[in-house]
């Protein structure tokens, strides 16, 4: 965690992350939002040393514009945070389940082929920057990686040098969500892609870490992802969008779970088989987690509909409308 926590609530916020750690949980982010309503604590109840219902409830409290999905982030590790203190027998306010209510179901935005291509045009065109020199080798591979391969934004972006390997065509993921370790093989056209952009890649950074070096050869923040993408899909000029929400960097991850299982249905497959091995490969814990792309293909490909309404439609989960 960047930078140490302070105020009254130090020692068990300390206490919950260790917990958390030990588990085997790595509490990142929910480490950021302790250290965040700690930082609320010393501002608005300096004195206090009880975790109160006032307090807790002030916390609790929707922002302008705040979506309910991150208001939920927000609260659940202050509610871990009271139940770790009770546990401890310190007297702490839990947050009531209730609050604020369940998460708002997320539509991803499928990508058309019309739009990849165009995206993938304007990534192509990324001119070369005198103050990050590999930036317009990273960026073209970088997101092809994540179409091609499914891989989370983050994956990709703290690959390591030696997670690719370039010969068999295999991609370590290490410590990804969940703490979950995997291989990711790639197919034979991406494989010759990275290939070609390591070798260029390495005549300017040879003894680099970061398979995506940024300017000084290391990994790029999160930030910059978000910021390239939003960069070049306005290059597009593409306003009509095909489905879903606004799209995102994690809908190429959604795009390629989608069409794989429409490309198995075309194929003839059987998805009730299949359905593990792409669970596995996108690194789910578990495989209901795969089973949520199910509700967008028969949206997004009627042929999917159509060859399995008899055969598999006990597979498509049933969505509760009035959840």
């Amino acid at each position: 965690m960047n930078g140490s926590i302070s105020g009254n609530f130090k020692r068990y916020i300390e206490g919950l992350i260790e917990q958390k750690n030990a588990m085997g949980y790595p509490y990142k982010t929910s480490g950021q939002i302790l250290k965040a309503f700690s930082i609320f604590c010393i501002d608005h109840y300096p004195d206090e040393i009880t975790l109160t219902q006032k307090m807790a409830m002030q916390w609790a409290e929707q922002r302008p514009h705040e979506h309910i999905n991150r208001l939920l982030r927000r609260i659940t590790p202050v509610r871990q945070l009271a139940k770790y203190m009770n546990q401890i027998d310190v007297a702490a306010y839990i947050i009531p389940a209730g609050i604020p209510g369940k998460l708002v179901q997320y539509i991803p935005h499928i990508f058309t082929d019309q739009e990849l291509h165009a995206f993938f045009a304007a990534i192509d065109q990324c001119a070369f920057s005198s103050h990050s020199p590999a930036r317009h080798l990273v960026i073209p591979v970088f997101f092809r990686l994540l179409y091609c391969c499914g891989l989370r934004s983050s994956e990709a972006r703290l690959l390591k040098v030696e997670d690719v390997d370039l010969e068999n065509g295999k991609i370590a993921i290490r410590h990804a969500k969940c703490s979950k370790d995997r291989n990711v093989m790639m197919s034979e056209d991406v494989l010759q892609l990275c290939q070609i952009y390591h070798s260029r890649v390495s005549r300017i950074f040879p003894d680099r870490v970061a398979f995506f070096p940024n300017s000084h050869g290391q990994h790029y923040h999160n930030s910059m992802i978000g910021y390239w993408f939003h960069l070049f899909w306005k290059k597009t000029r593409l306003t009509n969008l095909s489905s879903g929400n606004p799209p995102r960097v994690h809908d190429f991850r959604h795009t390629y779970a989608v069409k794989r299982l429409n490309l198995w249905v075309q194929e003839g497959k059987d998805i009730n088989a299949y359905l593990p091995y792409l669970s596995v490969y996108l690194g789910h814990a578990h495989l209901a987690a795969t089973d949520y792309y199910l509700h967008f293909v028969p949206e997004f490909f009627p042929v999917f509909k159509e060859r399995t309404l008899e055969k598999c439609a006990h597979l498509i989960p049933e969505v509760n409308h009035e959840a």
